[in-house]
């Protein structure tokens, strides 16, 4: 992939950046976009010191400029025409007198270019830490064996060269002697065979040698090959299922391409080198040739090794999400479009050049049992394979609007099939099949996405959701479709992790460790430690949780989905600890001064809901946590969060109001904390001046009774729930 086919990817934070170095109309970024591959091909470091080279340059990229304005034309695409029409004016007054001044400047794009490429990833560093020792060692020993395979092609090939002057020199002295054996007598025939002999002698030996070498690449290629698959792929699949569930994880294909093509380039080279041994056998054989005994073998193993690093290559670079459900992949919605994209990463130009389609299909080996449901693909299911990017990228096919459709079953009815899942918990593969045809190889190439699920309703997003989350969590079989039949406990190590990404992967907060603590209290109850504790499937998704009509996973979900429409800033900004049990929020606010709050996420509402506590201090001492029932998206989508503890006010004794919230936990002002979340505060100042009055909507609390029955338990005592606060205007 060209660099600024990887620029164009980034996002928007990275692109601004780039709209930032191409605001100069000197070199304008629509040249930058349409002649890239030229761009990028030329060398403007030397002609920034050569002035002949830079006029080459000069010259040539009012050509590509001229070639781009007549395509144009052609298309007719009057703006665009007249825009390149001015950037050759511009290119001439700016560069015509001091082509060199041309070189150094887009020799400075390219570098910071590449300077805001290598900041992604240092950022992306920064959010996985840094590389674990064992990875990155792994990796420096896959590129050493990279290069050690260049090398060792190399030295075949020069060994074969040598190996042709050899033959050749023997080849000529033997028919020589062929042409004057007539002529010559007996004692000068047995000399001159004595020569022949010792010469194919050496021939011999250094045919051995060649041949030694050849196998000894073959080794090293088996070896760097068994590492790519085994290791360096299966590790990259791993990644992805787990970057799906919202792992912030590096799943870019690039360098394992580099190392795929790096690999099959040498073993094409190779298989080539062989070819050329066959021919040097044609030419000149004898008995126990090793070139015919030998050379067979090691071109047998070339191919094979070739088809099964062109089968592995062949891999699924996007797997299929709906567009509006960016964040949850692999639950699709019959009659509801989605994008899924095969890649081959084996790199070869050539292979440009030989139209390979590729054929999508849905459950090839479904199993066996009544109900299982069967569905076919709609749309354009059969596309061509293309080059990424001319002849600098990679091939791939992108399916853009493939449909589900379910088939009618007189048998059965949906979700009863034998092994009683239900429809989220069913599971399915979309697979791809092409051919690749390239010099003597006919190799019939297939992948598959991860197992999906298929639903017909937007109800069941979350239960499919949750069905993806668990098995990708869980499950390294990667085509495992009867998963849920028996689906595994999950330890709280890995189902914490993977609750944290869906918060992480949606806002830019993820879940730390005294929250993941409540969490797993609510599923496990108060322990000392987590650890060990495992959960079932039925007890994360389905069961409902104590005294409520909703599981785990709804209720999560709820709060996830009220953070994103209305609490995300707040939320980001570290400003809600959200998940703190009343125990802890007691600890946590008794020794604190009085009108000190935290903000948390209500147990109690389906579809999240979050409540605010302070802290009151009695004048004879006792301390009382005062909370208000929850907020939920009815409330939020009236008055913003901000807004509510803004205004916020209790009604005393006589009907005085007050403000109990004075300081956000542990000890900030409030207005300092949620001061820049504030309505329209400029317009406040203003409000004098306006002609007509405005009306803000506030909330008011009445204050309980404080008088303490004999029979109160004592977290009545610490903990009164205000019911919720009335909605008022305020003028």
């Amino acid at each position: 992939m060209s660099q600024w086919e990887k620029l164009k990817q980034l996002d928007t934070k990275y692109l601004e950046q780039l709209h930032t170095l191409y605001q100069d109309e000197t070199f304008p970024m629509d040249l930058r976009e349409y002649l890239a591959h030229w761009i990028e091909s030329q060398d403007w470091d030397k002609a920034e010191t050569n002035y002949s080279l830079a006029t080459i340059h000069y010259q040539n990229l009012l050509d590509q400029i001229n070639n781009q304005y007549s395509r144009f034309m052609q298309e007719k695409l009057f703006v665009c025409q007249h825009n390149f029409k001015r950037y050759r004016r511009n290119i001439q007054a700016c560069y015509g007198d001091d082509p060199v001044l041309l070189a150094r400047n887009v020799a400075s794009y390219l570098k910071q270019e590449k300077m805001i490429l290598s900041n992604v990833v240092e950022d992306q560093q920064a959010v996985m830490g840094q590389t674990h020792p064992v990875d990155f060692e792994r990796h420096q020993n896959v590129e050493q064996k990279v290069i050690a395979l260049k090398v060792s092609v190399q030295a075949c090939e020069q060994e074969l060269k040598f190996l042709e002057e050899q033959q050749d020199e023997f080849d000529f002295k033997f028919k020589t002697y062929k042409f004057q054996e007539s002529n010559s007598s007996e004692k000068q025939k047995q000399e001159e065979l004595k020569v022949l002999q010792s010469m194919l002698n050496v021939l011999d030996n250094n045919r051995k040698k060649v041949l030694e070498k050849f196998g000894a690449f073959l080794g090293e290629a088996e070896m760097l090959l068994s590492m790519l698959v085994k290791e360096e792929l299966a590790d990259w699949k791993r990644r992805q299922q787990k970057a799906c569930i919202g792992a912030p994880l590096n799943v870019c294909l690039d360098q394992l391409e580099d190392w795929f093509t790096a690999c099959a380039v040498c073993l094409f080279q190779v298989k080539r080198l062989l070819k050329k041994l066959e021919e040097l056998g044609d030419k000149v054989t004898y008995d126990k040739d090793p070139f015919k005994i030998q050379r067979p073998t090691l071109e047998k193993h070339a191919k094979n090794l070739l088809t099964t690093l062109i089968k592995s290559a062949f891999v699924v670079e996007n797997q299929p999400c709906m567009p509006l459900q960016s964040k949850m992949p692999l639950v699709l919605r019959t009659s509801s479009q989605f994008a899924v994209k095969p890649r081959l990463l084996v790199k070869l130009s050539e292979v440009g050049n030989h139209l390979m389609k590729v054929k999508a299909c849905i459950d090839k080996n479904p199993p066996n049992g009544k109900g299982y449901r069967k569905f076919n693909i709609l749309g354009t299911y059969e596309k061509a394979m293309n080059m990424m990017e001319s002849n600098f990228g990679g091939l791939c096919v992108d399916f853009r609007h493939l449909q589900l459709k379910e088939r009618k079953s007189v048998i059965g009815g949906k979700g009863s099939n034998e092994a009683s899942l239900i429809v989220t918990e069913e599971l399915h593969l979309i697979s791809f099949e092409t051919e690749l045809v390239y010099q003597d190889l006919n190799i019939k190439l297939e992948t598959c996405t991860l197992p999906v699920v298929v639903i017909s309703n937007a109800s069941q997003l979350l239960s499919g959701w949750a069905s993806v989350v668990w098995y990708n969590m869980l499950c390294s079989d990667l085509q495992n479709i009867m998963f849920f039949s028996n689906p595994p406990l999950a330890p709280w190590s890995q189902l914490s992790e993977a609750l944290s990404w869906q918060f992480s992967s949606n806002t830019k907060r993820h879940l730390d460790p005294e929250q993941l603590n409540m969490l797993a209290e609510k599923l496990f109850g108060v322990q000392e430690n987590y650890a060990d504790c495992c959960i079932t499937w039925a007890k994360f998704s389905k069961e409902n949780l104590p005294k409520q009509n909703f599981s785990f996973w709804l209720w999560l979900q709820g709060i996830l989905d009220l953070i994103k429409k209305y609490l995300e800033d707040i939320w980001n900004d570290g400003n809600i600890i959200g998940f703190l049990s009343k125990k802890r929020e007691r600890s946590l606010l008794k020794p604190k001064p009085t009108g000190t709050f935290l903000l948390r996420f209500s147990e109690s509402c389906r579809d999240g809901g979050i409540t605010f506590s302070w802290v009151e201090h009695l004048p004879n001492g006792e301390s009382k946590i005062r909370s208000v029932q929850p907020y939920t998206k009815a409330h939020l989508n009236n008055i913003p969060l901000s807004e509510i503890v803004r205004f916020y006010k209790v009604m005393a004794d006589e009907n005085v109001p007050e403000h109990p919230l004075l300081y956000l936990y542990p000890n900030i002002p409030k207005d300092e904390a949620f001061g820049k979340y504030y309505l329209d505060s400029e317009a406040d100042l203003q409000l004098k001046h306006n002609k007509y009055l405005r009306t803000r909507l506030i909330v008011v609390s009445e204050r309980p009774p404080t008088d303490i029955s004999p029979g109160m338990m004592m977290d009545e005592v610490l903990q009164d729930d205000f019911p919720l606060p009335d909605l008022m205007d305020w003028l």
